[in-house]
């Protein structure tokens, strides 16, 4: 009996000594993995024109938005999916039309709108003056809706968010959506000013120096987390910027060297605000070069909306009942993925900005998106020099007359309550001044077809 004892004991011990060598060699391979996988850098700027960057447009200063460029892809006709703030933020984090999600308007404040002063409120949707429609448009992204931070959470990232949100207050916040930490997040859409104190009365930044300018404390709260960041995860970093929104407070430095190039009033103070936002981009490259982290990770950079003021060559803006003209529409996005993209390259294919969710989850995980309802695709072929299938893109917003729009290759369809239509062709007519919506009859009508099956469906949609 003593024998067959030892007996047990040896196989015992021998059984637990391959599970341990087992479980340490898993271990070990899905730390591995978890490496191997490039971490993720999101600059998302707010109404930056596609035409204010210094590649595009002498007047503004941005070496570092400039190099990043020169180094990744310039995707030269990238589209947000709705021109308003947080309708494209939705869309981002899910992959999804806004119109499907019910987001067809910003989140406003105020009591008009059933909002407290905290910019709180109970109601679920809002409606517009203005709105021929009376659509009603969502106060928050339901949780229900699954974000990229979520799916990059599922293959093993650590995801923090930084700066505006303006997808519902606490209880919708970043840390409910599949982000492991929120810094420098408010309930509202735009400070009060770019100094303190920089939101009235919940200031989440309220320790920050009173001379602080407002991008710059982000900044240094995104370095910080590179700086000290210890994990073996790949880290997801979401940097929201509230720049270049209005108001129009630059940093009194840059503002006063704009001045000397003879720029005045707002137009200095917003040239500012976009040399203060490549300022950020430069740093936070800086850090992440310091950590030895900058060939490992991915780098996008785009804009939520079109610029404010003029963005010729380009007609429309954020403003004004054009806004999905190509100057509210068309945003600067620019990718870099090292050792993948080729530096310095432009892709002419019109992408719209449901197009990252699809994007993100094929980098992180390795495989392509197989989620259901998700409207756009993968831009990984087009890094890689490759091709994507033709398709339209969709606009669609619930603010005034001009509703929603279509884009077919070369050619642009807008369409208004009020039962106009207009055509244009945008690689001979850019700026959007010659309408062909008469003399180009069979497209147009081809595109008002497709447009109303469209509107059709997503209005039907239950999701």
């Amino acid at each position: 009996m003593k024998i067959i004892h030892s007996f047990k004991t040896i196989l015992l011990i021998l059984l637990s000594l391959s599970f341990f060598k087992v479980t340490a060699s898993t271990s070990a391979g899905d730390k591995s993995r978890k490496k191997d996988k490039p971490n993720i850098l999101l600059f998302f700027v707010d109404d930056l024109g596609w035409a204010d960057l210094g590649y595009r447009n002498p007047v503004f200063h941005t070496p570092n938005i400039d190099q990043l460029m020169e180094e990744g892809m310039d995707f030269s006709r990238a589209y947000i999916a709705t021109p308003a703030s947080s309708p494209s933020r939705a869309s981002l984090l899910t992959g999804k039309e806004p119109v499907r999600l019910r987001m067809v308007r910003h989140i406003p404040e105020g009591e008009k709108y059933g909002f407290d002063a905290e910019g709180r409120t109970r109601e679920l949707f809002h409606l517009w003056d203005g709105d021929p429609a009376r659509m009603p448009s969502r106060n928050w992204l339901p949780l229900e809706e699954v974000t990229y931070a979520e799916r990059l959470k599922e293959a093993g990232y650590y995801n923090v968010h930084v700066g505006k949100w303006h997808l519902g207050s606490e209880e919708f916040h970043p840390v409910r959506q599949g982000f492991d930490e929120q810094l420098g997040t408010s309930n509202y859409g735009h400070p009060k000013s770019y100094y303190q104190p920089y939101f009235i009365p919940l200031n989440p930044l309220a320790d920050a120096s009173k001379d602080a300018y407002l991008t710059d404390v982000l900044t240094e709260m995104t370095e910080q987390f590179i700086t000290s960041y210890d994990k073996d995860n790949p880290f997801l970093i979401s940097l929201w910027y509230y720049n270049v929104h209005g108001p129009f407070v630059g940093r009194k430095d840059l503002v006063e060297k704009y001045k000397k190039e003879g720029l005045e009033g707002r137009y200095a103070e917003y040239a500012a605000q976009v040399s203060a936002v490549d300022e950020s981009v430069g740093r936070i490259r800086k850090a992440l070069k310091e950590k030895g982290l900058d060939e490992n990770t991915v780098i996008l950079f785009l804009s939520d909306q079109g610029g404010f003021f003029e963005n010729g060559p380009l007609s429309g803006g954020k403003m004004g009942g054009n806004t999905l003209g190509e100057g509210g529409a068309r945003v600067p996005f620019i990718m870099y993925y090292p050792n993948i993209t080729k530096g310095g390259s432009i892709c002419d294919v019109p992408v719209q900005s449901i197009d990252i969710y699809p994007t993100l989850i094929e980098i992180a995980s390795g495989e392509k998106c197989k989620d259901k309802g998700i409207n756009g695709v993968s831009l990984l072929p087009l890094l890689k020099g490759g091709k994507i299938k033709d398709r339209n893109l969709y606009f669609f917003r619930s603010y005034e007359d001009q509703y929603a729009a279509v884009i077919q290759e070369d050619w642009k369809l807008k369409a208004y309550h009020s039962g106009k239509f207009e055509l244009y062709n945008l690689r001979d007519d850019i700026g959007e001044h010659n309408n062909l919506i008469d003399s180009s009859v069979r497209i147009a009508n081809r595109l008002k077809a497709e447009l109303a099956i469209w509107e059709k469906e997503v209005i039907a949609d239950d999701n």
